[in-house]
């Protein structure tokens, strides 16, 4: 009965409305379940048709409309570069002709000949040390010499007569080459009174005064002879480059201090590598004819240790990484008429030099990479492209 009640008021209703789309607050307050679920079906169905109409608009106005709002990028457009990688090291100038200059012998410094600043070759004497009357005992020696010559060639002219005995002969001749050994030793002993330049080049530092007493060994050093003509800056290499960096290799030295640059070459590679930092050594020769370059100056080096002729290169900037550690990047597909869609690339990377780094695998020349705006968009979104800059323009060194 309850039923039909129900089947009754909802006819009256509707016929009362004369067909006319009841109210929500009339359909509410009848507190009949069927009605408000006949009223809830018919708004469902009027949402469904509004939606799909919603949805085609939507379309047309994007077709239309050269306004839309959609992210806007700039995008790089790689090609094949050659790609040359530097590693950057610091040296310290070194030269193999820094020395101290020690006595052989002991005694008074009588005479110093030289002065700091002074040019000096090789074998030119500095300084004298008291010989504590060896000069005598050379010359003494001498006449013993000279007195035993004349002796051995009387002897020597009887013996080829065949006069006297042959003992009387070879004890003339003994006795006259010991002389001759004992005045060489003398004269040996004598020079190092004198102190020499080891090699050619500028006394750095008078180190001790005329006057001073001095001995072989150290804390008696006399001088500091400094040649700075061969000049060489040493460095340690990674280990990791030890097959790259090999003896020829053109090297750019930059000499911060006194703002100059020169062009050299790697002269000599080590074979030992550092236990403790896992490097080995490296030396490279430095032109110094103005002589500017001084002992234990600072050097920058740059050294090629590897080239590509036909490398992908990005911004490392563009690069983003997803939870699995891959690398990727956004370039722009279906381009036309500035519009396109986002497409993430996983690429693989080789060296970085400056802003720069190589692409190995992932893109090829002619992709069109987004640039600027890369970190908000999104996989598979549309976007408008700004500019598409040439790869000629990036920067590919410091």
């Amino acid at each position: 009965m309850r039923k039909i009640t129900s089947l009754l008021l909802i006819c009256t209703i509707l016929a009362s409305c004369g067909g006319k789309e009841q109210s929500l607050e009339a359909v509410i307050s009848s507190k009949d379940l069927k009605v408000i679920r006949a009223k809830k079906e018919e708004l469902d169905k009027e949402q469904q048709a509004i939606v799909a109409q919603i949805k085609q608009l939507n379309e047309e106005i994007s077709r239309l409309d050269t306004n839309k709002k959609v992210p806007l990028v700039s995008a790089i457009e790689v090609s094949n570069r050659l790609f040359v990688h530097s590693l950057d090291l610091q040296g310290n100038v070194q030269t193999k002709k820094n020395v101290l200059v020690y006595p052989e012998m002991p005694g008074q410094l009588v005479s110093i000949y030289v002065k700091e600043g002074q040019r000096v070759k090789k074998g030119q004497a500095l300084a004298k040390i008291d010989d504590g009357g060896l000069n005598q005992q050379v010359a003494q020696a001498e006449t013993q010499a000279s007195l035993a010559k004349t002796t051995y060639d009387r002897q020597k002219r009887l013996w080829d007569q065949k006069i006297g005995s042959e003992i009387q002969y070879l004890q003339t001749k003994t006795n006259y080459e010991s002389m001759m050994r004992t005045v060489n030793q003398l004269k040996d002993q004598l020079g190092k009174s004198i102190i020499k330049a080891p090699f050619s080049g500028i006394v750095d530092d008078v180190i001790k005064e005329q006057g001073t007493v001095v001995a072989p060994g150290p804390g008696s050093e006399v001088f500091r002879v400094v040649n700075l003509k061969d000049m060489y800056i040493e460095t340690d290499v990674p280990e990791s480059y030890i097959t790259s960096i090999v003896k020829g290799k053109e090297v750019a030295v930059d000499f911060p201090i006194l703002g100059k640059n020169v062009t050299s070459t790697v002269r000599q590679a080590g074979n030992f590598i550092n236990p403790a930092n896992r490097t080995f050594k490296v030396e490279v020769g430095v032109p110094n004819e103005d002589r500017s370059i001084k002992p234990n100056l600072t050097a920058k080096l740059r050294i090629n240790d590897y080239t590509n002729l036909e490398a992908i290169l990005i911004p490392q900037g563009v690069i983003s990484e997803n939870a699995n550690g891959e690398q990727y990047v956004y370039v722009v597909d279906s381009l036309k008429d500035k519009f396109g869609v986002a497409k993430q690339v996983i690429i693989t990377t080789g060296k970085t030099q400056g802003d720069v780094i190589e692409v190995l695998a992932g893109l090829k020349a002619g992709d069109q990479v987004i640039s600027e705006g890369a970190r908000t968009v999104k996989n598979k979104q549309e976007v408008k492209v700004l500019e598409i800059v040439q790869q000629e323009k990036l920067k590919t060194d410091d």
